[in-house]
């Protein structure tokens, strides 16, 4: 087991949009679906999603079917003077309890009564996140030389559907040994 990581935590929002823009709506609960990703939005699907990389390729699996969050970033990021609350970044799951990105590439999350999710890579920030907030990139690009390179989730591909809500358990699995970081996707 990897020292020092929280292996349950819990969902405190959930979010989805059906068109591309940055930010996502926050919802009830959001159904998520085994290979394809979060119903209704736009980054659900086999093939990526992505616009930027869908332009260029348009038949690769689809690693980003659902973007992760800690909850812990809000706070960071409002101590540098941002208000930030669920959805506003583009994640579909807010967790607290889970340091997402210093997880391994292929940890499950298991998810409320039915669903779990695989987790892929860290979400790379992009322009896109200072066009939302000015100067907010520079918030989420990690200083530190060891951990991760980026602050800003990790993405995920579904792999058991049912529903997600604010208040479900989120469980971590970690994958057998060796561990191996999170890439950017």
């Amino acid at each position: 087991m990897m020292a020092g990581l929280a292996l349950e935590g819990a969902v405190v929002a959930v979010s989805a949009y059906r068109g591309h823009r940055f930010s996502k709506m926050p919802q009830r609960d959001i159904l998520l679906v085994e290979g394809h990703g979060v119903e209704g939005d736009a980054h659900a699907g086999s093939y990526v999603r992505h616009r930027y990389l869908a332009r260029r390729q348009p038949r690769r699996p689809n690693l980003r079917q659902a973007h992760l969050i800690p909850s812990e970033l809000f706070g960071t990021l409002r101590r540098c003077g941002y208000d930030i609350g669920a959805g506003d970044l583009g994640e579909n799951i807010t967790t607290v309890g889970l340091d997402l990105e210093a997880l391994p590439l292929g940890t499950v999350i298991l998810l409320g009564p039915a669903a779990s999710v695989e987790l892929t890579g860290l979400r790379t920030p992009c322009v896109l996140i200072d066009r939302f907030r000015s100067g907010l990139k520079r918030h989420v690009l990690s200083s530190q030389k060891t951990g991760p390179a980026f602050r800003c989730g990790a993405m995920a591909v579904v792999r058991t559907g049912g529903r997600v809500a604010a208040g479900d358990v989120a469980r971590v699995v970690l994958p057998n040994p060796p561990h191996r970081a999170l890439p950017p996707v």
